[in-house]
């Protein structure tokens, strides 16, 4: 028959999961301030191309949709 081990009282949880956080994040190589830089500078580039690829394509389907399509069946 299986022997029942005791669980931890939930304090006891709480600080060793506190613990067990603070080394791991001893571990974690954080980026250095030219690297977080670049990183922002990239995200930046990145969501302005693809805001003006969004408002190029805004702009072609309000043409099609809203100014060609009706000519065609209009009377």
């Amino acid at each position: 028959m299986a022997e029942l081990v005791p669980t931890p009282s939930v304090p006891a949880r709480v600080v060793q999961f506190w613990h067990d956080m603070v080394a791991e994040m001893k571990k974690v190589t954080w980026p250095d301030r030219p690297q977080i830089q670049q990183l922002a500078i990239g995200v930046i580039a990145l969501s302005l191309f693809i805001g003006l690829v969004i408002a190029l394509m805004d702009l072609l389907f309000q043409q099609v949709l809203v100014r060609w399509l009706p000519t065609l069946f209009a009377r």
